[in-house]
């Protein structure tokens, strides 16, 4: 069955950066777009980012252009997200997704893993 394995959650202080990491398993990794939601408390699921399967294609959201990356490694069937510039805003559970396609990672992801903590302090 597929698998997504987040890991690289963390306390850090306003500022400061997290690399996120999401390991994949039981699928044809470079056929799926993969990318990052995030829930804060109290507070519903929203789309961060996507990458393409080829890696050429990103989409991020307006809240986190400019402070995060994502990437993806093929022959690791890994896909990261660069966190820089950490608000208190940023805190959340982020969940690694997968979909067919850009389009549906980031509506109705066909996969999520169970999600990695991250928390600013101010």
């Amino acid at each position: 069955q597929v698998q997504l394995v987040e890991s690289g959650g963390g306390l850090v202080q306003a500022g400061g950066s997290l690399r996120l990491s999401c390991a994949a398993s039981g699928l044809t990794f470079n056929n799926y777009a993969m990318g990052w939601f995030r829930q804060a408390p109290g507070k519903e699921r929203e789309f961060v980012a996507t990458i393409s399967g080829g890696g050429g294609w990103t989409i991020l959201a307006d809240s986190v252009k400019g402070r995060f990356t994502i990437s993806r490694d093929n022959a690791k069937n890994t896909v990261y997200l660069q966190m820089n510039s950490l608000k208190p805003e940023d805190t959340a559970v982020y969940y690694c997704i997968a979909g067919s396609t850009t389009a549906q990672a980031m509506d109705v992801p066909a996969y999520w893993g169970q999600g990695t903590q991250v928390t600013v302090s101010s």
